[in-house]
């Protein structure tokens, strides 16, 4: 990189006080690191983050593997400004991004900026001051006066709130005291964003199955070294308790702890099971918390301070001082596929992570992934099955409603036979959950008129009306418009009508046949955020609804004690499309939904509402033989050669112009070369042609297991045509999406 002698920093490159060059990787798409200079004085390392100039702008970078370049004459490269007072990454940590980077086919830099994303927690946190009592008495004293002097010993710090609050007292009595020459001002370390867990805080209640198995994890911990387990357990069967057991092992080592979970930012119960077993909360991680608590949490993990973390699966990013587990709970969940900028599977990803630092893994699910079980079936991972809940509890009881011969009432969803099944539930004094995994009102509004159908002019999906916010809304790119009184097209008033239904439109039918009912719509779309969902589900948990209606995300693991009826409005809706994986997934998320129902050991129900009830997904569900349904659809995959078999990978094109997109696609098949056992299908139009104004063609490359994914998709893109112009290129390796 040579010096730009116009820059902000020219005085700095004038200097030549430079001493050798090494290679930085930046948060660029660049295919490797640059080099810099190191000025005379700084000392920097492998891993060291640094900042360095990049054009016009100073950018936070990492210093890489590489030594001095003699080529590099170190006066001619622009210099390193500083280099931040943190820990280095660790040589585990660099291996961990090189080999996403390679896997993913993502520039290393970017893969990297996945972990150093709190800059403002890279320089030590500054000392906090506080005041300590050197003696003596105040001049007069008062009642708030002696509670204070009550309170403090001498050498012992206190900070000024911290000491008003404990007395009872206002912070301006401090200061009183203070004037007067009985405290002095003295610098005390910032306090922990957590507080540490203690393993022995609380006896572990588990017995039977549950103790044993916890007993194998917890010896495979002890043992030390890389292992992967899979926890496969029914819902309700305390497979939380067991890896709690593992966590509390590694602790006793004195090793960190990431927990991965896909809805962390709604799991505070799972938060509240950790502190009762712990004594503290593990520290979190995931887009919801305030930048300044971010950076608290990523500065006491990469010194250590912070033990345990709970985060969401850019946690698995995090620059551990000394991570000794990795527990992967609902480790089935799509939520672990990160589809933005870098394309990774968190879940595959922490299995590497774990084999690169050589400690241990646990993968946790009562409905775990066909690629998992294969595994499992295979001996590379130790399995553990819990086939019964904890305790007293059991099953709830499941059946279908054929929705041919007991349809809903006319315009409405709901069949009669859960309608009454609700109606009693309630009257128990118990919850009923309706599950539907549809937001809004209704996913499409036309004009009876006309026929005129409601689209994104942005994408190719349709506007899904919102009756509680009044807006039609694309769920692609999040364009809005109020709710139109009058067809655009034809200008027709009052003959616009809702097709289908959304959470919304049945909490509406509800409403009609239960109105004294309380009623809460659990939505990732509704007004509130993240706090209203977890006022919502603690309000769930205390019993102050009784009827719940919800999307996906009442199915991550929440426990109400008082839901003993799930009914499932739509039980075909997961099937209705060309998705491999869409059996599976269905079966994962049904089996999820019903198995909140009964968990505290009441007599439960779900009721599933299906046109297909032969299909071998909902016979597998109701049935409770999840093994033959895994057994059935693990032979579909093995025939077809689909993962876990075989390999898959998704080129998107997409480009403002269709003629573009299309054009650049033809010329990368075109590119593809000639190897045995991997196939190129397409390009043709993405299922979503459209989004964002961006025209959308498709490639999927499909191998045998063995086959080398990544060689021949590098040779595709760098002997075909060069990217001009709008045109951008994904490349999903294992695709979890077929969008």
């Amino acid at each position: 990189m040579s010096p730009d002698s116009s820059s902000l920093f020219g005085e700095l490159l004038a200097q030549p006080s430079v001493q050798r060059v090494v290679p930085v990787l930046v948060p660029l798409p660049a295919p490797g690191p640059y080099s810099y200079a190191v000025p005379a004085g700084v000392h920097v390392e492998p891993g060291s983050v640094v900042q360095v100039p990049l054009g016009p702008r100073q950018v936070i970078g990492v210093v890489w593997e590489g030594g001095n370049d003699d080529r590099l004459d170190p006066k001619k490269l622009r210099p390193i400004t500083l280099a931040f007072d943190c820990p280095a990454l660790s040589p585990e940590m660099r291996r961990f991004i090189e080999w996403v980077a390679s896997y993913t086919l993502s520039p290393p830099g970017l893969v990297a900026r996945m972990a150093i994303r709190a800059p403002a927690a890279l320089e030590p946190e500054p000392m906090v001051e506080g005041i300590r009592y050197v003696g003596g008495r105040p001049e007069r004293m008062t009642p708030a006066r002696s509670r204070v002097l009550d309170l403090v010993g001498e050498e012992v710090p206190w900070t000024r709130a911290g000491l008003a609050h404990a007395a009872g007292v206002s912070t301006s009595v401090i200061d009183g005291l203070t004037q007067q020459g009985l405290f002095e001002t003295v610098f005390l370390p910032p306090p922990p964003v957590v507080a540490r867990p203690d393993p022995d805080y609380a006896v572990s209640r588990i017995e039977g199955p549950q103790k044993d198995a916890a007993r194998d994890i917890v010896d495979l911990v002890r043992k030390g070294g890389f292992s992967a387990s899979l926890i496969d357990g029914v819902t309700g069967s305390g497979k939380t308790e067991v890896y709690f057991e593992a966590i509390a092992e590694t602790l006793r080592q004195g090793r960190q702890v990431l927990i991965l979970l896909p809805e962390i930012a709604l799991t505070s119960s799972f938060l509240e099971r950790f502190q009762d077993r712990f004594g503290a909360k593990p520290g979190e991680w995931h887009s919801d918390l305030s930048p300044r608590i971010r950076e608290k949490v990523w500065r006491g993990i990469v010194t250590g301070e912070v033990q345990v973390v709970a985060g969401a699966r850019s946690a698995l990013f995090l620059p551990f001082e000394n991570l000794g587990l990795v527990v992967v709970d609902e480790e089935h969940d799509p939520a672990y596929k990160q589809e933005d900028r870098v394309f990774y599977n968190a879940r595959d990803m922490a299995v590497v992570r774990a084999r690169i630092g050589d400690f241990p893994i646990v993968l946790v699910s009562a409905t775990p992934s066909v690629e998992s079980q294969v595994n499992a079936q295979a001996g590379r991972y130790h399995l553990v099955h819990l086939p019964t809940r904890y305790g007293e509890a059991a099953l709830p009881d499941l059946h279908l409603i054929d929705m041919r011969k007991h349809p809903p009432e006319r315009g409405g969803f709901l069949s009669p036979l859960l309608l009454r099944a609700v109606g009693k539930t309630i009257e128990r004094g118990e919850q009923a959950l309706l599950f539907l995994n549809r937001r809004g009102y209704a996913p499409l509004t036309l004009c009876r008129v006309c026929g005129h159908r409601f689209q994104c002019p942005q994408c190719s999906s349709w506007l899904v009306e919102h009756r509680f916010r009044n807006q039609i809304q694309c769920h692609q790119c999040g364009y809005s418009e109020p709710t139109p009184e009058a067809c655009p097209e034809c200008g027709t008033l009052d003959h616009l009508v809702a097709c289908g239904p959304g959470v919304e439109r049945i909490a509406e039918e509800v409403e009609r046949h239960f109105p004294d009912a309380r009623t809460i719509v659990m939505s990732s779309d509704l007004l509130g955020g993240v706090k209203r969902l977890r006022l919502e589900l603690e309000a769930i948990t205390r019993g102050d609804a009784d009827i719940v209606i919800g999307t996906q995300l009442v199915a991550k693991g929440h426990n109400f004690p008082l839901m003993t009826l799930v009914g499932i409005v739509d039980a075909d809706l997961g099937l209705a499309n060309g998705d491999p994986r869409a059996a599976e997934r269905t079966f994962q998320l049904l089996s999820q939904v019903t198995g909140r129902a009964g968990r505290t050991g009441l007599k439960s129900h779900g009721l599933l509402q299906t046109y297909q009830p032969q299909h071998p997904v909902m016979q597998a569900i109701v049935s409770g033989d999840a093994g033959a349904f895994y057994e059935r659809e693990i032979i579909e995959r093995e025939r077809a050669i689909l993962p876990p078999f075989g390999r898959l990978a998704s080129i998107i094109v997409s480009a403002e112009s269709r003629a573009d997109a299309e054009v650049h696609a033809r010329g990368l098949r075109a590119a593809a070369p000639h190897v045995s056992g991997i196939a190129v299908l397409g390009p043709a139009e993405a299922p979503l042609a459209l989004v964002r104004g961006r025209h959308r063609f498709r490639l999927l490359v499909h191998g045998r297991r063995n086959s080398d994914m990544q060689a021949f998709l590098k040779t595709m893109v760098t002997q075909g045509p060069k990217v001009r112009g709008s045109v951008h290129v994904q490349i999903d390796v294992d695709p979890q999406s077929f969008l």
